[in-house]
């Protein structure tokens, strides 16, 4: 299973960015992906998350500047950035919650990350 991100960039402050993360490769079901990101000297933080019902979770520092969706039927989860903050950069890392078979359960993947630089 492998998932892979794209979309990150240079951006100045209030402008917008879409990140992509596709998951490919063999596996029985997806139950869930998200967002998470790491800036320099600090932990990796949740930014937003999908489940395959679509039900959405943000952390509160980007809710109502940053739309996560999904598309079941491609395997990809979509994160739509508008009036970013300098504050918004770090490295944006895709998780996904995958079932490689109905008796295996659901464990987290992780793609390579895209950095985000927003720039004041």
């Amino acid at each position: 299973v492998q998932l892979q991100a794209s979309g990150g960039g240079l951006v100045q402050a209030g402008g917008s960015l879409r990140l992509s993360c596709a998951a490919s490769g063999s596996f029985f079901d997806i139950h869930g992906m998200g967002w998470y990101r790491q800036a320099p000297g600090k932990q990796r933080e949740l930014v937003a998350s999908i489940t395959s019902g679509d039900t959405t979770n943000y952390a509160d520092s980007v809710k109502g500047r940053f739309t996560i969706s999904g598309d079941n039927a491609k395997n990809t989860v979509y994160l739509q950035m508008n009036n970013l903050k300098p504050e918004d950069t770090a490295v944006y890392y895709c998780n996904a919650e995958i079932e490689r078979s109905r008796w295996s359960g659901p464990r987290p993947y992780w793609g390579q990350g895209t950095l985000v630089t927003v720039s004041s």
